[in-house]
């Protein structure tokens, strides 16, 4: 009698053990293709993306080796073979500083880009259409597992192809 309930004892302790080390928020992970090109680097290949809600993770694969891994949260960013910055910093070395600082994690969570500005509502999804004179002339469209951001004055295109 007395080992049944050090058994049930030990038992609960455990549940709580190891659900006190269980990650809290949800995670979606989707595979999808992704292509980045912009006058610091150029990436084409498969990768996953990773939605906490909280943080956001994106690896591309080439040759089944993670060629770059972009985690962005609340207040940075950080890229493999580059340190940890603040989204504005790295909004200003590799996109453009005119770009407002949640961009990136707006386009590859598919969501509007300055807050909804120039956007026309489609049947499955929306667009985008901004400019600013000598700074940016975006193009961007989400639509059904597609995303799709131009700016042709920075040269930047990111593709996302969701699986």
């Amino acid at each position: 009698m007395q080992a049944k309930r050090w058994i049930g004892l030990i038992s609960v302790l455990l549940i709580f053990l190891f659900s006190g080390c269980a990650e809290t928020g949800v995670k979606k992970t989707q595979s999808a293709m992704i292509v980045w090109k912009s006058p610091a680097f150029r990436y084409a290949d498969m990768g996953f993306i990773s939605d906490s809600g909280k943080m956001l993770q994106v690896e591309i694969y080439g040759s089944g080796t993670a060629l770059m891994r972009l985690k962005i949260d609340r207040d940075s960013i950080c890229m493999s073979r580059f340190q940890c910055m603040s989204k504005r910093q790295f909004n200003r070395e590799f996109l453009s500083g005119d770009y407002p600082t949640d961009i990136l994690a707006n386009i590859f969570r598919g969501r509007v880009i300055f807050g909804g500005a120039g956007m026309t509502k489609k049947r499955n999804g929306f667009t985008q259409k901004l400019e600013k004179t000598g700074r940016y002339k975006i193009d961007y469209q989400v639509f059904n597992n597609q995303i799709i951001f131009r700016d042709t004055i920075n040269q930047i295109v990111i593709k996302v192809t969701k699986q």
